[in-house]
């Protein structure tokens, strides 16, 4: 659910910037044929102007998810990663012990944000995801959960609008040339 005036924060005097976006999908019973949440991604990214820089679909095993994200973290190509599935609580549920040991800065705004455009739809039951995000060396990493209601929530509440650089007061986009400038810095 946006906010009422998201739509209205748009400033369309800025020319809009495609972010490079890729999408993994954790779990154990996903396939390219039933990846409704990894589809509901990338038709919404794609949707906005994004990108799709890549895309696969990962078990819920913390060393192959963090051999992933760190290849896509390295990637120059890709900007964004978003993940869905494995947030929650099982023992298989593993993506943010994986992820969030690579953050460097982590976006603790996204996670409340998201538990309480989830909690108008599911209500208490949103305590149950763990949703989060991040920043490893210059790339955005979200979390969100594995249902592709979930999915949209993250995307239409926040993503749609944080990764549009016409978005105002202020978005993502628009800092990304400067979320290594600590490494600039010491290479100086």
């Amino acid at each position: 659910m946006q906010h009422p005036t998201d739509k209205n924060r748009i400033d369309e005097s800025i020319a809009f910037i495609p972010v490079r976006i890729a999408v993994l999908t954790v779990s154990d019973t996903r396939t390219p044929e039933n990846d409704t949440s990894g589809d509901t991604l990338v038709a919404r990214l794609k949707e906005a102007g994004h990108v799709l820089a890549a895309r696969k679909i990962l078990k819920d095993d913390a060393d192959a998810l963090t051999t992933q994200l760190t290849e896509w973290i390295d990637d120059a190509n890709i900007d964004v990663v978003i993940t869905t599935g494995g947030t929650g609580l099982t023992g298989r549920d593993v993506t943010v012990e994986a992820m969030k040991p690579l953050f460097e800065k982590e976006i603790d705004g996204f996670s409340a944000l998201f538990h309480q455009i989830s909690f108008q739809k599911i209500g208490t039951s949103t305590v149950q995801s763990r949703a989060c995000a991040g920043v490893a060396r210059g790339t955005y990493l979200f979390a969100l959960p594995g249902s592709p209601g979930a999915c949209k929530d993250g995307w239409d509440g926040i993503l749609k609008w944080q990764l549009d650089i016409r978005h105002r007061p202020c978005n993502f986009v628009e800092i990304m040339p400067r979320l290594e400038e600590h490494r600039r810095r010491d290479d100086d």
